[in-house]
């Protein structure tokens, strides 16, 4: 009586792309959108910040919390997408985490652009601010639809119609 035995050896390997950061996601459009507001929403609190002369001292402090909160929020995110973290926090759904962020920020930047663009004075600092945040609108528009159609989109399922 002959006996046949098969062994299956399984070897794992890593390499640098799997646990250095993927930077292959600043070419993507999703990250290249990121990179975008990030941009805007820097040149828009700076230009505030540096501006002289307020015409409306509440208007543009809140501008200004609301392009660093944003600011932030999308370090934090791009941060957390080159380095892979979200494997890490499986818990929480980060594709509908990114849809809240971008449908609160784009209407709450839109907002303070508007009173910034109204309230400027002709202090050109402040209206390059403004422009700078509708151009962070658009890209968290383009965000939130992109990310819309990931999280609310059709999924296809197995099940036959």
């Amino acid at each position: 009586m002959s006996h046949t035995v098969i062994t299956t050896t399984t070897t794992t390997t890593r390499t640098y792309g799997e646990s250095g950061p993927n930077m292959g996601y600043t070419r993507t459009i999703p990250g290249l959108l990121k990179i975008g507001q990030m941009l805007a929403l820097l040149v828009a609190f700076l230009c505030v910040r540096c501006a002289r002369g307020w015409p409306s001292w509440a208007a543009f402090q809140y501008f200004e919390v609301v392009s660093l909160w944003f600011l932030v929020a999308l370090l934090i995110f791009f941060l957390m997408h080159l380095f892979r973290l979200q494997a890490s926090m499986p818990c929480i759904n980060w594709p509908l985490t990114e849809f809240f962020h971008y449908s609160v920020g784009s209407v709450l930047i839109l907002i303070a652009s508007i009173i910034g663009a109204v309230k400027s004075g002709g202090v050109s600092a402040l209206v390059v601010a403004s422009v700078f945040g509708f151009i962070a609108t658009f890209l968290m528009a383009v965000s939130l639809w992109s990310t819309y159609s990931v999280t609310c989109g059709v999924h296809q399922t197995g099940a036959a119609v």
